[in-house]
């Protein structure tokens, strides 16, 4: 469909692409962050820091990828809960066919998750771009 995102095949690939979306945007792109520990005392880590490269403004990126039947949607709710701590606005971008129509919805009402075919005119919107 035009104008919508390239479809991409593993987490890796959406990190890439949502960087690539990023850079073409003329934002600054950091990957893998660390931002202190989690409960556990496991790293925490932000896939994709974007940064506007005048006014400063930041966002974290989550990127969820899903083919089929698994287990990321069940990492969801966790995933927006370590969001909130984030010393940044964050969000989740999602891909991939194996996300049931129900956590779609979950993800969207929250408020805290595109998807990534509409990822670039969101982030447009965001920073003003």
């Amino acid at each position: 469909m035009p104008g919508r995102g390239k479809a991409v095949a593993s987490g890796a690939e959406l990190e890439r692409e949502v960087a690539a979306i990023g850079r073409a945007l003329g934002l600054l792109v950091d990957e893998q962050v660390a931002v202190g520990r989690r409960v556990w005392g496991a790293r925490r880590r932000i896939d994709i820091v974007l940064k506007h490269p005048d006014t400063r403004v930041s966002l974290g990126i989550e990127c969820k990828y899903q083919g089929g039947a698994g287990s990321a949607e069940e990492k969801i709710p966790a995933t927006l809960e370590d969001i909130k701590v984030w010393p940044i606005r964050g969000i989740v971008v999602y891909s991939g066919e194996g996300f049931s129509e129900n956590i779609k919805a979950f993800l969207l009402s929250t408020g805290m998750a595109v998807e990534l075919a509409d990822l670039r005119k969101w982030l447009e919107l965001y920073f003003g771009l």
